[in-house]
């Protein structure tokens, strides 16, 4: 599939911004522009928003090509690295603005826990919003967004490419809710 100059050009500016370098223990090492954190299978911090419309459901959307982690993967939590001199809260505000255009709502923190796969060693931080309003998706990062059933969410997650870690922070999200 073609990536066109708009999405190839914002792969090209986020593989150079600085993030947050952890270590195993959550301790800030530095910043390092989030390419290099990924080729050199670093530990970053990243956070998950879990959109919710007030009848319960979840906004699940697709990543598009460009996206340098699980491109084209379908996503059950807005989300991303902490930038250089941010919070965990304050990168989750900026993301959730950012990829589905949803500011000016309550982030509820929720858990942090370490997350290791094949391509990303983060430390998350997971937080949830209500938002009934309209969606304005960042075409340079995703193709599209609904909201569902989380149980559909969890259904179409076994059939569909989905992303390992927003998965596992749902996971988590509904284990200590005590409705998994």
């Amino acid at each position: 599939m073609a990536i066109s100059a708009s999405e190839a050009a914002h792969r090209a500016a986020s593989d150079v911004e600085q993030v947050v370098w952890v270590d195993r223990d959550d301790r800030i090492l530095g910043a390092l522009p989030r390419h290099e954190l990924r080729e050199r299978s670093l530990i970053g911090r990243g956070t998950f928003i879990l959109l919710f419309n007030s009848s319960g459901e979840l906004c699940v959307h697709q990543r598009t090509q460009s996206k340098a982690l699980y491109p084209g993967y379908w996503d059950v939590a807005a989300g991303g690295m902490v930038g250089v001199d941010e919070s965990y809260a304050e990168s989750a505000s900026r993301e959730l603005a950012e990829e589905l255009g949803v500011s000016g709502v309550s982030l509820i923190a929720h858990d942090r826990f370490y997350f290791e796969g094949p391509e990303n060693h983060l430390w998350c931080a997971v937080f949830s919003a209500v938002w009934d309003g309209p969606l304005q998706i960042q075409p340079e990062e995703v193709q599209h967004a609904h909201f569902l059933p989380v149980s559909e969410a969890l259904r179409l997650s076994e059939l569909q490419p989905y992303c390992p870690d927003s998965l596992d922070a749902l996971k988590r999200y509904l284990m200590r809710k005590g409705a998994l």
